[in-house]
């Protein structure tokens, strides 16, 4: 059975790391500081932001491995995810910082809504930021801010500049997450041929009738990710969402049977759908017009 460190509060994982509290709800760890330090396999109830620039651990997780030995590299994760090493007892020289803030933190904060919209925490593992020199600089920059704000004494503003910079690193990873999804055009490109590969083979088998519609967390399950990273990925370079593209590959699918003199019942069963009028209101909703009129059209 895996020994799995239960990390319900910030002060759980900084103790544990042999870290002192500095807060009850947010902590920062300055690896360099503490070094060496146990593996831990972590089930977190807080949000985390990870940061390593000279590392060779391997990570397991789902369909993959991850290594950090490429260089500076950014893992967010949060409330309700697990990932890490199990502790088997080595010790391990770690550089870099790791950001803890428990959600109660962000209680009447801008960030609190906010925090929703910073998709790269649904992320696995293996989808991790990859920084440059300058770029894991400028996050340090905030980590060492925020360290300075907890040794400080406290003051009915410390709270609020902390969060002010939390969501400032939080932003800062976001830009560079979209530089990467750029930078990295050839393998997205990949991925997006593989995404509709995954959709053809989900038609050659009886998935349809056992399971309905493809989903995108089927189809991110199928290519070794997280539903977030091929979402934004998607989004990143068609434009649309994942679902839409599933949508119409599925009406693409739906356009060829009807031309092949198919009816909408046995296309709509076909593709997987629970009733023929939920084929007619995607149809309509997605190409103007019903799956007869388009029959009509063709004929």
């Amino acid at each position: 059975m895996s020994k799995i460190l239960k990390v319900s509060n910030v002060g759980d994982y900084i103790r544990y790391v042999g870290e002192q509290e500095q807060h009850p709800l947010v902590g920062i760890i300055d690896y360099a500081a503490l070094s060496p330090v146990r593996h831990s396999l972590n089930n977190y109830g807080v949000y985390g932001v990870f940061m390593h620039e000279h590392l060779s651990v391997d990570l397991t997780y789902g369909c993959g491995k991850y290594d950090y030995r490429n260089g500076g590299t950014v893992i967010c994760v949060a409330p309700g995810q697990i990932g890490g090493k199990e502790d088997n007892g080595e010790r391990i020289d770690l550089d870099g910082w790791a950001l803890l803030f428990h959600p109660d933190f962000l209680h009447g904060t801008s960030l609190e809504k906010e925090i929703r919209s910073f998709s790269f925490f649904d992320y696995n593992v293996n989808e991790a930021l990859h920084t440059s020199s300058e770029e894991f600089e400028i996050l340090a920059s905030f980590m060492r801010r925020i360290k300075q704000e907890l040794e400080g004494n406290r003051d009915g503003m410390q709270d609020a500049i902390i969060v002010d910079y939390i969501s400032l690193l939080l932003n800062y990873c976001k830009r560079f997450y979209e530089r990467q999804f750029l930078t990295r055009k050839i393998a997205n490109a990949d991925t997006l041929q593989r995404f509709h590969a995954v959709l053809e083979a989900y038609y050659t088998q009886e998935n349809p009738f056992q399971s309905g519609l493809p989903t995108v967390a089927y189809c991110a399950d199928q290519l070794c990710m997280s539903a977030g990273y091929l979402g934004d990925l998607v989004r990143r370079h068609t434009g649309d969402t994942a679902i839409n593209y599933i949508h119409r590959f599925i009406l693409q699918k739906a356009k060829s049977l009807l031309s092949a003199g198919k009816t909408i019942t046995e296309v709509a069963y076909d593709l997987g759908f629970a009733y023929p009028q939920h084929l007619s209101r995607l149809f309509k909703k997605k190409e103007g017009l019903s799956p007869s009129e388009y029959v009509n059209r063709i004929q």
